[in-house]
């Protein structure tokens, strides 16, 4: 089998062959000899991926080495779901755009709804700004704590400084 994934390796760029081919085959017996406790059915699985990844991947640089090594495939494999590299699933931006058009959806039909009714009241003035009564406490809160993280660090910097390593230097010397 070893020797079917090595002359498949022969689909790729020899420029590709000659950087990775050693190390894809390392890969891939440290795959197949963990697969080899299986049964026929999860073998053949492991197979087809490996087979199927391989062709993929060898199609991808053969389009990389004609297009240049720089431009952006529009033919690469991606998937819909998250990835370690990415915070949110694509289908983020869709919920997004739904939602968006959803808003402006209710926008326009509360538009309509006012628009419908008599105006039998008379146009409401400016509205005057309020001073604002959250700042000051905000503020007071952030230095509170910003103080009691700094009394916290000192105590913890006073630890490392004085006893207790003091007493675990001594503990050691009389063992």
């Amino acid at each position: 089998m070893l020797l079917v994934y090595r002359k498949l390796l022969r689909l790729y760029p020899a420029e590709h062959r000659q950087q990775f081919s050693e190390e894809m085959i390392a890969v891939f017996e440290d795959l197949r000899s963990e697969s080899n406790d299986e049964k026929l059915i999860a073998r053949g699985r492991f197979w087809a991926r490996e087979i199927t990844g391989l062709i993929s991947g060898a199609t991808r640089e053969h389009l990389r080495a004609l297009i240049g090594s720089h431009a952006r495939l529009p033919l690469t494999k991606r998937r819909f779901t998250m990835r370690n590299g990415f915070r949110f699933p694509k289908t983020t931006i869709v919920f997004m755009a739904l939602i968006l058009g959803c808003v402006v959806w209710a926008i326009k039909k509360g538009e309509d709804i006012a628009a419908s009714l008599p105006h039998v009241s008379p146009p409401i003035g400016p509205i005057q700004p309020a001073h604002s009564t959250l700042l000051p406490p905000i503020a007071l809160y952030l230095a509170v704590f910003y103080l009691a993280g700094l009394i916290g660090w000192a105590i913890l910097f006073a630890l490392h400084r004085s006893g207790m390593h003091r007493l675990d230097e001594i503990s050691s010397a009389h063992k």
